[in-house]
């Protein structure tokens, strides 16, 4: 699980865990450094992990608001698709873990490198930070 900015593609929070559930996204809040109550928008697909009262709870104690994309609609997730893929190519698919624990050390290392040391052709070969 991973939130991130949208306007420099920094990621902000994730997590990582056995199942993909509320609890992931619960931890993927816990892990913002910085206060919840500038961040605008919640971005998500439809996906069950999303649609449960935890995660209304937290985006309304934060006055989040909420926006889904519309099934069928790939367009709507674009940026976030487009950083998934990145993940996997980059990270997740050169990469064994033999836990859990070594997978969530190394995925904390990738995040580190991604926000500051990878360059992105979207912010004029910047790093997000």
């Amino acid at each position: 699980m991973r939130l991130s900015y949208l306007f420099n593609r920094e990621v902000i929070g994730f997590s990582s865990g056995r199942n993909k559930d509320s609890q992931l996204v619960a931890r993927a809040f816990a892990s913002v450094k910085t206060n919840l109550s500038k961040i605008n928008i919640f971005h998500t697909d439809k996906g069950n992990e999303f649609k449960n009262q935890l995660i209304d709870e937290t985006l309304e104690a934060f006055n989040i608001d909420r926006s889904l994309s519309m099934k069928g609609c790939p367009y709507d997730n674009a940026v976030a698709e487009a950083t998934f893929k990145i993940i996997i190519t980059e990270f997740v698919r050169s990469q064994t873990f033999d836990n859990l624990d070594e997978l969530k050390y190394e995925l904390s290392d990738y995040v580190n490198w991604f926000n500051n040391h990878r360059i992105h052709s979207s912010l004029d070969y910047l790093t997000p930070l």
